[in-house]
């Protein structure tokens, strides 16, 4: 029989849902640990946890953690029903493009934008965040505790997290720059070691580099990669050895439109475009600007004092910089 104050932890604990007291969201319980205490008594003192998926995949499942039980609470039933009219909001998004759903979460009421926002898979938050204004993305980020703040960071672009993080005190700042993945870390570190207003500043540093040897037909998969933005796959990055950025010596750039005019086996050291100057980190905004609309690019190379590829200008980074603060605004027409 089961007595007052007991509970059946198989009938009642099991797949219950519960928050962490930390503020970084909800876990599923999965499995619990109990100790026998002074006066004979077993106590649940520890929990297994089970996080949300952090992406749309179906195959993918989410985070793992063991935390003591007084780490976690029950939902109340306000946060409840926040929580299921947020995920029936966020379904009947779920088509909209990362610019159409940001535009929808400032149009909500701050608290519904905030449990939308908590609801949102890590990859599609990283996505919105990068298209709101920057009173949204400190707000969001102000209601999400550290860990699932650094890894809503991990999945952004490099610049774009940049941006972010230099909004942030920098107690804050430094303490998601601990949790981030390093090598994540290291390029939102050096992107903020640049004025915001010059090519450093605005570059990213996951362009596509390839070797001279790399053929037309692998090129041309690296540029099919789903998760690659449009203004990066305009063309491919040539250096040496290493490929990633900082690289080893540039060599220029290749375009996706004249891939398109050779045989696949046509090696990409062999279409370098040389009438295309890289920036240097330094180079202000307006000059950036100036190169971007005389030469009809959507991007351009960023070099350093060595001549090692650092990154790449995109034409919407630059957008985003000289526009109004409040373009993303609706005007009611």
């Amino acid at each position: 029989m089961q007595r007052t104050g007991e509970i059946r932890i198989i009938a009642e604990v099991l797949g219950k849902k519960m928050r962490f007291v930390d503020g970084s969201g909800v876990g599923t319980i999965e499995d619990v640990g109990i100790e026998e205490n002074a006066r004979r008594e077993w106590r649940v003192t520890q929990a297994f946890m089970r996080r949300p998926k952090a992406s749309t995949s179906l195959f993918s499942r989410g985070e793992t953690l063991i935390v003591p039980w007084s780490h976690i609470a029950e939902i109340s039933a306000e946060q409840q029903r926040g929580a299921q009219e947020a995920r029936q909001l966020i379904a009947s998004l779920n088509d909209m493009m990362p610019a159409d759903l940001a535009q929808t979460l400032m149009d909500l009421p701050e608290k519904r934008m905030l449990e939308v926002a908590q609801e949102l898979p890590d990859e599609r938050l990283a996505d919105v965040l990068q298209e709101l204004s920057e009173d949204e993305v400190i707000d969001i980020l102000e209601s999400l505790a550290d860990q699932r703040a650094a890894e809503v960071l991990d999945h952004m672009e490099p610049d774009d997290a940049a941006d972010v993080v230099a909004q942030l005190p920098d107690e804050r700042s430094e303490a998601l720059l601990q949790l981030m993945k390093p090598e994540e870390a290291d390029d939102v570190r050096m992107l903020l070691a640049f004025d915001p207003d010059t090519a450093g500043g605005l570059m990213t540093t996951e362009p596509i580099i390839c070797s001279a040897d790399t053929t037309v037909a692998e090129g041309l998969a690296l540029i099919r990669k789903a998760d690659l933005a449009p203004a990066l796959a305009t063309m491919i990055c040539v250096t040496l050895p290493p490929y990633e950025s900082p690289t080893g010596r540039f060599v220029g750039v290749v375009h996706f439109q004249r891939m398109l005019r050779y045989p696949p086996h046509e090696r990409l050291g062999t279409l370098i475009d040389d009438t295309v100057e890289p920036l240097r980190p330094h180079t202000p905004i307006t000059e950036v600007s100036r190169v971007l609309a005389s030469y009809n690019l959507v991007s351009i190379p960023v070099i350093d004092d060595s001549d090692r590829l650092v990154g790449v200008v995109t034409v919407d980074d630059v957008l985003d910089h000289i526009l109004p603060d409040d373009w993303r605004t609706r005007e009611e027409v």
